[in-house]
């Protein structure tokens, strides 16, 4: 009976994960938007105000909690899937996340040396920004297709959400960094997911144990 009834908490695990990690990405890019206008296009020379580095500092902080959430989530799903995985797509799915937490681990590195920095370089804000908006968020548009292939092979994610993740994906895919706030197309797409899991609930139940 306990694999039955882990199966069964495993949708809502996953469905907790995505929406903690969507808040906190949602959180640390508002913040660093917010603290560094148009991003590399804000003035290089102009130091930053300490509002605004306490702003960065408390996105940096942020950071990593969302990704330890993201890797939750990552878990939370494959084991939904089990045995039933396309060996090619899981493969796709695993890479792209983990490529993805990198990128943004680095991102963070990036902006982390910009607040440390009493003169914030051009070439710091074009990295950090680079990273996060061009490479990560590319690797997250792949993770998006992965995952919305898989739900829906598996009839966990119905026809729309499925739809839904591809048209995400597609966006963060061509946007890049030429549309501001784009990124955020993620964490929305995480709630959606989380959300979707949570109310989720298994045709399967837990079997009576055997009383002989």
């Amino acid at each position: 009976m306990e694999p039955n009834r882990e199966r069964l908490r495993t949708p809502r695990a996953a469905g907790l994960a995505g929406v903690v990690f969507a808040v906190l990405l949602a959180a640390a890019i508002v913040l660093m938007r917010l603290a560094i206008p148009e991003g590399a296009a804000g003035a290089a020379d102009d130091t930053l105000s300490p509002d605004r580095r306490k702003a960065v500092r408390v996105a940096l902080e942020f950071v990593p909690f969302a990704g330890i959430f993201f890797l939750w989530f990552m878990g939370a799903l494959r084991a939904q899937v089990g045995e039933a995985e396309d060996k090619f797509v899981a493969t796709v799915f695993l890479g792209s996340g983990m490529i993805f937490v990198a990128s943004m681990f680095g991102a963070a590195a990036a902006a982390g040396s910009i607040v440390d920095d009493q003169s914030p370089s051009a070439f710091g804000r074009n990295f950090a920004y680079t990273l996060l908006t061009t490479y990560s968020m590319r690797m997250a548009a792949v993770f998006i297709f992965a995952t919305s292939t898989i739900g829906h092979r598996l009839g966990v994610f119905p026809r729309p959400l499925a739809v839904l993740g591809y048209v995400a994906g597609l966006v963060l895919l061509v946007a890049g960094s030429g549309f501001p706030w784009s990124e955020m197309v993620f964490p929305a797409w995480s709630v959606i997911i989380g959300i979707h899991l949570i109310r989720l609930r298994l045709h399967s139940r837990p079997e009576p144990a055997d009383v002989h």
